[in-house]
């Protein structure tokens, strides 16, 4: 059976208006996104906040200084990765904000599988999106009265490498 075809939209926050508008078109993906969802999570060593952060600097900050007042993990094979719950509205609230302040945020797919959304260094942003969840998130982006980026609709899907071919 051939896997359904893959579009990737780059999702910076620097190539919107307002870094908002990134935030908001991500919180829109984490809530119609959750029957194909898997774990959510970030690495919260080394936040910092991107110079496209406006409205919320403030209260990010607030967020950065609390984790980093955590005790640090140690151990040999302990990851720093952290997990959040996409059915509490305020950890979806602190993801979307802290993935783009992050080394690495991710959402996986169902046994970690594929990859859906990734920001890294607070600098690149990308959503690799199967078809069928593309459009159920454009639909959801649209019913709430905003655009979707002009590229976005543009973007055409293409079908996955095998397995076997993946990372050549």
């Amino acid at each position: 059976m051939a896997e359904e075809a893959v579009t990737t939209l780059r999702a910076e926050l620097g190539r919107f208006g307002r870094g908002e508008e990134g935030f908001a078109l991500l919180e829109v993906f984490l809530e119609v996104a959750g029957p194909w969802m898997g774990p959510v999570v970030l690495d919260p060593v080394g936040l910092r906040l991107p110079d496209e952060m406006t409205d919320d600097r403030v209260l990010v900050q607030g967020l950065i200084e609390i984790i980093e007042a955590e005790p640090p993990v140690t151990g040999i094979f302990r990851s720093t990765e952290r997990e959040y719950d996409m059915a509490d509205p305020q950890a979806r609230w602190d993801f979307v904000r802290l993935a783009h302040c992050s080394k690495l945020a991710t959402v996986w797919s169902e046994g970690r599988r594929t990859t859906y959304f990734e920001a890294a260094d607070a600098v690149t942003a990308t959503y690799w999106l199967p078809e069928s969840l593309k459009v159920v998130f454009f639909d959801a982006i649209q019913a709430r009265g905003w655009a979707v980026p002009a590229d976005w609709l543009a973007a055409v899907g293409k079908q996955p490498k095998p397995w076997w071919k993946r990372g050549s």
